[in-house]
Formats: structure tokens, sequence, C-alpha cells
């Protein structure tokens, strides 16, 4: 489990402080600076499920998608590949419990945590004009996200 750990595997949810889990301290700094910001003024345990993943990580995550869900497509709904994969740059979170999911969602804009896709609840982006002009609207699911065609598309 070590050498996924280190591919930004979280076998358990960990700390949005905890600089030893390559998930979180391989993030954005700007990201991990935001949502540790959020975390200490929320005043409730944030804690991080999904964070920066390799794209080796990444790829053996969609394609266990793509065997539970029966297809690419279908897949895309929920994993990117590792070519589109937010995660991969380090700019993507996925933090938990329910109430940190809620309280960023009411409070997450002061910060410029944004959820990206109304399907996932749990993951956020740092979009630094939503502390001025509030979170973009939200996209019903990733393949919708412009970001998430790939070049070949």
């Amino acid at each position: 489990m070590s050498s996924q750990r280190s591919a930004g595997a979280v076998p358990y949810p960990v700390r949005v402080f905890d600089d030893d889990t390559p998930a979180v301290a391989n993030l954005d700094p700007a990201l991990l600076d935001a949502l540790r910001r959020a975390a200490t003024d929320a005043g409730i345990e944030f804690v991080v499920n999904g964070g920066w993943r390799s794209r080796e990580y990444q790829a053996e995550l969609f394609a266990a998608a793509v065997v539970k869900y029966g297809s690419a497509q279908e897949a895309a709904r929920w994993v990117a590949t590792p070519d589109t994969s937010a995660h991969v740059s380090g700019d993507a979170v996925d933090v938990g419990p329910a109430a940190a999911r809620a309280w960023l969602s009411a409070h997450g804009a002061r910060y410029g945590l944004c959820q990206i896709y109304r399907n996932e609840p749990w993951h956020f982006e740092l979009r630094p004009s939503a502390v001025e002009h509030g979170c973009p609207p939200m996209y019903p699911d990733p393949t919708h996200d412009p970001r998430m065609r790939s070049a070949s598309e």
C-alpha cells in the first residue's frame, strides 16, 4: 500500500494539515492554503478523501471505473482520465465528511473553493475569482466540462 499511497491513494481519510501524505502535500500550494484557511475558520474537521494523484494511479482509477460502469463514456461521469484529471495536476481535492462539504458549499467561495460538478459534492477546486464574484455554475457532471475533453476528441 505504501507505493499506492506515494502515488496519491488515500486508503483512509486524512486531515487537511497532514503534510506526510502525498495526496495532501502535493496539492497546488494555493489550493492547499485556501483549504487549510477554510478548515481553520469552519471550526469543524475537514478531511481529504482524494487529492493529488499520479498519472498512473489516475489511470488505474479510470480503468476500474470503466469496468464498474461498463463503458469509458459512463465512467467519465465519475472519474477523469490521467490527461484531463485536475487531481493529477494537484488542482482538485475531495473533501469529507458531509458536514465539511456542506460548510464549503455554503462558505467556500470566500476562500475561492468551489464545487465544480453537481454529481460530486465532495470535489472542490480553487477558483480565485469566486472570492469577489461567487462560484461559477456547476456542471451536471464532468462530461459537461470542456476541460475533460482530450486533445484527440
